[in-house]
């Protein structure tokens, strides 16, 4: 069985890029230390960042996202950057000719979405990126664990980690505190009552 764990890089009072969806030095983490994350070379972070994420990274085997991530990011132009399998939550269809050997599936509803990742996932984790799908699914008790990357800068307004969200939700003692630099590395499981 799949865990599905909620993840994204965070300001510390909890928005995940500013209202225009610049992420400004949240992500500057990435570049500031001096072990490679992946093979291209363009993220470098500090040993301790590295020994978390990139193990994290290589459990995931199907990221879900929003249409408004993957068209920010032009899904990554078929690439994932973690996982075979991307599923993007969305009432439209996979833009015509868009990298047709990717291994992306558009899907409308949420629950639908989590349960086709985790049937792609075949045992691995599935990653759900934060906001807006990400919080219906925390809201719809999708989520088992909750992981953030807490970057030191206060945003005041933007995009909210937990999307819309407004009732009260209990998470466990985190099991993950780690200190990088310029990132507190934080893991909660999901409290089921």
């Amino acid at each position: 069985m799949s865990t599905v764990i909620m993840h994204n890089v965070v300001s510390v009072d909890g928005y995940i890029a500013d209202a225009d969806d610049d992420v400004g030095p949240l992500f500057e983490w990435y570049t500031n230390g001096d072990v490679p994350l992946d093979d291209s070379g363009g993220l470098t972070v500090s040993r301790v960042s590295a020994d978390y994420v990139r193990p994290m990274w290589d459990q995931i085997g199907v990221l879900v996202i929003g249409r408004h991530l993957f068209d920010i990011t032009n899904g990554w132009e078929g690439n994932p950057p973690a996982g075979e399998h991307v599923v993007v939550v969305s009432q439209r269809d996979k833009p015509n000719s868009w990298h047709p050997e990717a291994s992306y599936h558009f899907i409308s509803g949420v629950s639908e979405a989590v349960e086709t990742a985790k049937r792609l996932a075949d045992g691995r984790v599935v990653g759900i990126a934060a906001g807006d799908v990400g919080g219906q699914a925390f809201a719809s008790g999708l989520v088992d664990e909750v992981a953030m990357d807490v970057a030191p800068v206060v945003f005041g307004s933007g995009k909210r980690y937990f999307g819309g969200v407004d009732g009260q939700h209990l998470l466990e003692n985190p099991d993950v505190v780690i200190q990088g630099d310029r990132v507190l590395h934080l893991r909660f499981r999901v409290r089921r009552d």
